[in-house]
């Protein structure tokens, strides 16, 4: 299918598409010149700023794991969906019809549009549920129990809370009426896989679970105390097509701006969580949905808290504890930088909320601790530190937090602290650290002492002014009126030429479709890294060009003024026939040194 749409569109689709707004959406960028931007890479994990974008050429790449494309391919890596879906994506965005070659009806194709489906099917279901909590006498009960935990209707209608009814029959009934099919209703997810007609909430406080742009793709419920000790106290709609648990964050559509803008990010366990924490002004809450903490969720944030910093508020029990300390590890692994927020005067921020006021909440956030004060407090109540063993187990368990560090100075000054707070002399804790690290490389170690062979590029004139065209690609028409493929010498070079070539022939020249044909891996990488870093400046890119003309020129001259040269030497003059075909060479000879003069 994706051979179908036509060039037209896709040329479309990348013109018109804005990457700076759409790759804006997954890590915080900042204008350093132009329409240059750069911030840290969604692809991987940094704190420094390696990721540029360059909103003229419409094109990305990382100076650290180079990945690199166009706004089709940055959403097709990101969104994890195919090259179709992605351009139907953006297509969508910029409200254009996808146009296709040869007659191609797309109608005439069976399409899975069940994501899409499902979505309208919960965005609909979450209206309903909205309407029962706040205009009918049955969601009076849930209604009184989240006005006393002190949400406001602007809240409620913010995140669009609402009430499931008790009749567990009602929902598939009504929804029936409204020509839903049976079987779609049954693999929805909102009804009983042994009771179809039965739906899977029933009685509870009602959560919409967006996406990040905004669309219902799940539901949490609680129940209502007092309620049934046997009934679980919350419950969340299963992996779906359009929802995955550990892959989405309660709240990100609504904190995602406000993260990019305070660097920094509130991670909590429950719903109420964020949204008490969103009440009060800090915006910046999200939650996991009923699983730990994982390194998808923090790939969703990181690109906005590089150099910032997450905030975990979790329970102070012993599963929140254990929760935090986990939470803690996947953060430092990702080198970001870690605080924790303990809550006082109230079991959750809910609480402190409605007993303290807002202000209150928000001191004890701005009064957060960073993690290693945290661990070494803890740990300190975990062991008994006032005998060896204890010190011992204490200093094991807090190894594997210098372990997540990625910064040899972190480690060294969090070693001080652990010798300091548990009174230890810091030769004997670095040597045990040590003997620890040593380990670790035995057991890491590459097998046979292998490693990756890289491919050999080599870098002449010819090669260099390819470069410099495909930095700017309006040059290429100078390039390609003196210069053909066969006039290259350098296979690197030719490969480059033909590539150019074809992509202008087909009316798709830009630097994504020129990369996208290059298979070598290392030709692409060096094509992106000279282009991204600005070596290739308009003002010298004509003088690069000039001179990669000229060379090409020369070396061309050379070759036929040697081939010349060697029949000359090889030439037995015996006839006056003879005599005219060797003044013709020498006459050839002179023409070649002529050019070549012209040339230098």
């Amino acid at each position: 299918m994706a051979g179908h749409i036509s060039q037209s569109t896709i040329n479309y689709i990348h013109e018109s598409s804005d990457i700076i707004s759409i790759v804006g959406d997954y890590t915080r960028l900042t204008r350093k010149s132009g329409n240059d931007w750069w911030g840290c890479c969604p692809f991987h994990n940094e704190k420094t700023s390696s990721f540029h974008v360059d909103g003229d050429k419409k094109f990305y790449y990382c100076f650290g794991c180079h990945a690199s494309g166009d706004v089709i391919k940055f959403v097709m890596e990101m969104e994890k969906v195919s090259y179709v879906d992605a351009i139907s994506s953006l297509a969508k965005k910029l409200g254009t019809e996808i146009k296709y070659d040869d007659g191609y009806n797309p109608e005439t194709v069976k399409k899975d549009d069940s994501t899409e489906k499902y979505i309208e099917l919960y965005e609909r279901t979450a209206s309903l549920f909205h309407y029962f909590l706040m205009e009918t006498e049955q969601g009076n009960k849930a209604l009184e129990y989240i006005s006393k935990r002190g949400l406001t209707k602007e809240t409620l209608e913010k995140f669009k809370l609402g009430y499931a009814p008790a009749d567990r029959k009602w929902l598939k009934k009504f929804l029936l009426s409204k020509n839903f099919s049976p079987d779609f209703l049954n693999q929805s997810g909102l009804f009983s896989q042994k009771y179809p007609d039965y739906s899977f909430f029933s009685d509870r406080l009602m959560f919409p679970i967006y996406n990040r742009k905004g669309q219902v793709v799940a539901f949490g419920g609680r129940v209502i105390p007092p309620a049934d000790e046997s009934q679980r106290k919350y419950l969340n709609s299963s992996d779906m097509k359009q929802f995955k648990k550990g892959e989405t964050l309660f709240g990100f559509n609504f904190a995602k701006e406000s993260i990019r803008k305070n660097k920094k990010i509130i991670f909590c366990e429950g719903n109420m969580d964020v949204i008490a924490y969103h009440q009060c002004g800090l915006d910046y809450a999200v939650a996991t949905l009923g699983t730990a903490l994982t390194e998808a969720h923090l790939k969703m944030i990181q690109g906005f808290v590089a150099n910032g910093e997450v905030l975990l508020s979790f329970d102070s029990d012993g599963a929140g504890q254990n929760a935090t300390r986990k939470a803690i590890l996947m953060c430092r692994k990702m080198d970001l930088t870690v605080k924790i927020i303990r809550l006082k005067g109230g079991k959750d921020p809910a609480e402190i909320m409605l007993n303290f006021g807002k202000e209150n909440l928000t001191t004890q956030v701005n009064s957060a601790i960073l993690d290693v004060d945290y661990l070494l407090n803890t740990l300190g109540q975990k062991y008994p530190v006032d005998t060896p063993e204890g010190k011992w187990k204490a200093s094991m368990e807090f190894f594997t937090y210098i372990d997540a560090l990625q910064s040899d100075i972190q480690k060294e000054s969090c070693l001080e602290l652990l010798c300091q707070t548990f009174n230890l002399r810091p030769e004997a804790v670095k040597k045990d650290f040590k003997n620890r690290d040593q380990a670790g490389e035995r057991l890491t170690m590459r097998p046979n002492n292998q490693t990756e062979q890289k491919t050999q590029i080599n870098i002449n004139a010819e090669l260099r002014g390819l470069i410099a065209v495909t930095a700017d690609l309006n040059q290429f028409k100078l390039l390609r009126s003196n210069l053909a493929e066969e006039d290259f010498r350098n296979p690197d070079a030719r490969r480059l030429y033909n590539i150019l070539e074809g992509c202008f022939e087909s009316k798709s020249f830009s630097i994504p479709d020129i990369l996208s044909r290059l298979n070598d891996a290392a030709l692409s990488q060096l094509v992106t890294d000279a282009i991204s870093s600005g070596v290739y400046q308009k003002d010298n890119i004509e003088i690069i060009l000039n001179d990669t003309i000229k060379y090409v020129k020369r070396n061309k001259i050379e070759e036929q003024r040697n081939s010349i040269l060697k029949r000359i030497h090889d030439y037995i003059v015996v006839t006056e026939d003879d005599k005219i075909q060797m003044n013709k060479l020498l006459e050839e000879k002179m023409e070649l040194d002529k050019q070549a003069a012209l040339l230098k």
